[in-house]
């Protein structure tokens, strides 16, 4: 395989490697900060899962930067945008073109689901606590849900692009005003069920965000900052005003979650986080042009989906182990002084648990470029539903619950690849990429 340094030294002087940085360090900032904030402890034989967040006040109000979210959003606007207009100047049909974007984010999935299915499968024969099963592939699936979001996002991409060439801004106003009525039915007038709407409403509007990033929309530094500024004063405006959490991220002893479904304020956040990102980004791509940090973000970004699939598996093994030997490990706190004393060997075991999952599984982020002929239209789409259905109930869900494996959970992402064509066929070798 070619190396990160190679590549990093072909990179054509046009590339935005900015957008490249952004992915990596976001994908950085969410596995250490998944590590981070997890506190498992052995409690009167009992393993519990606490949360950094839940016991500290200070990481709440850390998550305004650290729920990275939105950037993958606009990040993935930014990209989607550009790869939807180059499809169609070259005449590549919408079914080619969703086709090859499933081949990218949902074969490297498959592996993860087919693991579970087996350590499932392997669990419920064993008599292994099945509330334990259902915690822990609850937990490894959590990147899934974004997945789910993100593929439903990419297949509206020609509509929601023809949108803002029309309207431009205004249909961001208007997509955000959506998401507001949608969290004012749910939890002003107490309509059940119409908050999932937001799934589409809320990251339609981020990913809007990196529309206006590749149309150069952005005229200065001082506009950038004055879109972070209205999004972090919209954002106080929403959680000292209205029933939002000041947490960015879900918790279980709240009634409310900003993130599952996402509400409104995610996307007063994206507006903060967008325009602080586009405020630094003149002087962060006058440092990537340096051979060496540029490197690193190549070498990240060409494993970057490996990573943030497999990295909760990774931590619920090591939790698993550790449960297995009598909690060796786990009799720290949440929150107290040993617990992040132990904290620096806690993340480096995870990243040597980490690695052998980047070794096996990264070739499946790298599909082969396939030529075969367009498909009919109906096939990706119904590769798109059958994926989306699936991760968002395992993401729900879990792999297995009381009455045993959620068989149809599991089976339909890999009957919507199937059916849908998106595997198969002749292909020819893909040069290693760092787009998403």
């Amino acid at each position: 395989m070619t190396s990160a340094r190679t590549l990093a030294e072909k990179t054509p002087a046009s590339r935005n490697r900015y957008v490249d940085f952004l992915r990596a360090f976001s994908i950085l900032v969410v596995v250490f900060g998944h590590w981070l904030m997890a506190g498992p402890e052995m409690v009167d034989g009992q393993l519990q899962i606490g949360h950094l967040i839940s016991e500290a006040r200070w990481a709440q109000w850390a998550t305004w930067l650290l729920q990275v979210m939105p950037i993958f959003f606009f990040v993935g606007g930014f990209s989607n945008a550009g790869s939807w207009r180059s499809a169609q100047r070259n005449g590549t049909t919408y079914a080619t073109w969703l086709r090859d974007r499933l081949r990218r984010l949902i074969l490297p999935v498959l592996p993860v689901l087919a693991v579970w299915t087996g350590i499932a499968a392997i669990a419920l024969r064993t008599q292994l606590d099945r509330n334990l099963l259902k915690v822990g592939s609850q937990a490894a699936l959590v990147p899934v849900w974004f997945l789910a979001t993100y593929v439903l996002v990419v297949a509206v991409v020609p509509i929601s692009l023809r949108v803002w060439d029309r309207f431009g801004w205004s249909a961001f106003a208007v997509t955000a005003g959506i998401a507001a009525a949608i969290d004012f039915a749910n939890l002003g007038l107490d309509v059940p069920h119409v908050m999932w709407l937001n799934y589409i409403f809320v990251w339609n509007a981020v990913h809007f965000l990196g529309y206006a990033w590749v149309d150069g929309r952005i005229a200065s530094i001082r506009h950038s900052l004055s879109i972070a500024g209205a999004g972090l004063a919209s954002l106080a405006a929403l959680v000292a005003l209205f029933p939002y959490p000041l947490a960015m991220v879900g918790l279980d002893n709240t009634a409310v979650t900003n993130s599952n479904p996402p509400k409104v304020t995610l996307i007063a956040l994206g507006a903060f986080q967008f325009g602080l990102a586009m405020s630094l980004a003149p002087a962060a791509r006058r440092w990537l042009s340096n051979i060496r940090p540029w490197t690193g973000v190549v070498a990240i970004n060409a494993s970057i989906m490996t990573l943030y699939l497999w990295h909760l598996t990774a931590m619920v093994g090591i939790i698993g182990a550790s449960y297995a030997l009598d909690g060796f490990g786990l009799g720290f706190g949440v929150n107290t002084s040993i617990w992040w004393l132990t904290r620096p060997l806690f993340l480096a075991v995870l990243v040597a648990a980490t690695i052998p999952f980047l070794a096996l599984f990264g070739r499946f982020e790298r599909p082969r470029r396939d030529t075969r002929p367009t498909p009919p239209a109906w096939k990706p789409v119904v590769a798109t539903i059958a994926v989306c259905a699936g991760l968002g109930l395992l993401a729900r869900y879990g792999v297995a619950d009381d009455a045993g494996l959620n068989g149809l959970a599991l089976s339909l992402p890999f009957i919507g690849v199937i059916v849908g064509g998106v595997v198969g066929g002749s292909a020819q070798p893909r040069s290693l990429s760092t787009a998403t």
